[in-house]
């Protein structure tokens, strides 16, 4: 068998949209929060509502009183719409966030607000779930309907994402509506 050293791909050069991290020799990693980071290209299939999930291990910040590092996993969703987000310029993105000093719920509207100015899914929401410090566990979850794709069905969808998230933690199990 003969190995195929070309990549054959189905999208065309416009549908990478501005994608520049993927693929470089070289990364280099921001030492400040920086939004530009995030890259799209473009879905092929914005026909269909299909969710889109990422989780990342090891995202870090600092608390912005003591200056101490905060450490989480960090699960984000969404439905897109016309653009979707490039996971390495994502990867490249949470780690900005290395040096930021900000609470934890902050941090993750931060991200959910960024997220969806950069592609205005249908529907996207972010969780972290922070080490605890202190004695005290914090996992922030916040979620947005896009409105102009609003229905009734997906307004529960939100609302029971909230809920599902809440069950799976220990201190809400069988948490009831």
């Amino acid at each position: 068998m003969s190995k195929n050293t070309t990549t054959q791909s189905s999208r065309t050069k416009t549908e990478f949209g501005h994608v520049s991290h993927l693929g470089s020799t070289h990364t280099a990693y921001a030492a400040d929060y920086d939004p530009t980071l995030l890259e799209t290209f473009v879905n092929k299939h914005p026909e269909n509502d299909y969710l889109v999930s990422f989780d990342a291990y090891e995202f870090t910040s600092l608390c912005p009183k003591t200056g101490q590092p905060d450490f989480a996993k960090v699960y984000l969703s969404y439905i897109p719409t016309q653009n979707m987000v490039e996971s390495k310029s994502l990867k490249l993105y949470l780690f900005s966030f290395r040096n930021h000093g900000d609470f934890h719920e902050d941090c993750m509207n931060i991200i959910l607000n960024d997220l969806y100015q950069l592609m205005n899914p249908k529907y996207i929401e972010v969780l972290g779930l922070f080490t605890p410090r202190g004695g005290i566990s914090i996992y922030p979850f916040v979620n947005r309907v896009n409105p102009e794709f609003e229905t009734p069905e997906l307004k529960e969808l939100a609302f029971q994402r909230k809920v599902n998230v809440l069950n799976q933690l220990p201190q809400y199990k069988n948490f009831v509506r």
